[in-house]
């Protein structure tokens, strides 16, 4: 399928590995130039050369969680027809433990980083009649992990955002969408299962479906997601085909979320 995204520049952030790599190497496939950004200038490196093969792709070593990050990416691409907000963390800690320092930066980083981006980015998609904001967020915006409370409330708030801006697309080209994956296979998720399951010894396949079976049992897959099958539908998105799809919340989560969610 042609996704027509030819000729059009798009930002990821947090695209040095995982969600935001895949994505970019999808969107460049598809004949988009794509910014990447990261925050090491080595990974940023190999990351843009593993993409630069398959089309235009340009780095900057940019953090948006930073006020001074999120202007240096602005002032070096001041123009983008697609904006990815990817960039974020996430860690298991009990509730108890979440300090204040916690919660404000997990919301900078997750929520407010996306939010800077978009208030530069988007109302220029507006005069220009077209634009694709995207926000990934997670299965945990709508059904909130007991093991890290402050990740879900962040992604809960990137909805809030994401539908506030897609209400004033009205009548125009431009759409705002969030996406939520479940549990997809990165550099740190072998890290966060071996800190949530019980038998912390046993090889990784065995934490992972005991993952599944007692911390994710509505899972309908019963398995990590892989980030290229989150990026798919990113790019679908992103592209003139989802003309229609707008200020929606898509699951790409596997069926851990009940339909009445």
């Amino acid at each position: 399928m042609q996704l027509g995204l030819e000729n059009r520049t798009a930002i990821v952030t947090g695209s040095t590995a995982g969600i935001g790599l895949a994505i970019a190497e999808r969107l460049v496939a598809e004949g988009a130039e794509v910014v990447i950004t990261g925050r090491n200038q080595t990974k940023l490196d190999e990351a843009a050369a593993k993409i630069a093969g398959h089309g235009k792709v340009r780095a900057i070593l940019a953090d948006p969680a930073t006020a001074e990050g999120a202007q240096a990416l602005i002032a070096a691409v001041p123009d983008a027809d697609i904006l990815i907000n990817n960039l974020g963390i996430y860690e298991a800690k009990s509730f108890t433990e979440i300090s204040d320092a916690d919660w404000h930066h997990f919301f900078e980083v997750n929520v407010v980083s996306g939010a800077r981006l978009a208030r530069h980015y988007f109302p220029r998609m507006l005069e220009k009649n077209w634009g694709r904001v995207i926000f990934i967020a997670s299965e945990s915006a709508l059904l909130i992990p007991g093991e890290m409370i402050h990740y879900g409330m962040t992604k809960t708030a990137q909805l809030s955002i994401a539908r506030g801006l897609a209400e004033q697309t009205r009548g125009t080209g431009v759409t705002v969408n969030s996406v939520l994956p479940g549990p997809t296979r990165s550099e740190g998720i072998a890290g966060f299962i071996n800190s949530v399951v019980e038998n912390k010894d046993a090889p990784v396949e065995e934490q992972e479906a005991e993952f599944f079976r007692s911390l994710r049992p509505l899972s309908l897959i019963g398995r990590l997601i892989e980030a290229e099958e989150v990026a798919s539908m990113v790019a679908f998105l992103a592209s003139p085909l989802a003309a229609v799809t707008n200020g929606a919340a898509i699951r790409v989560e596997g069926g851990i979320l009940p339909t009445i969610v």
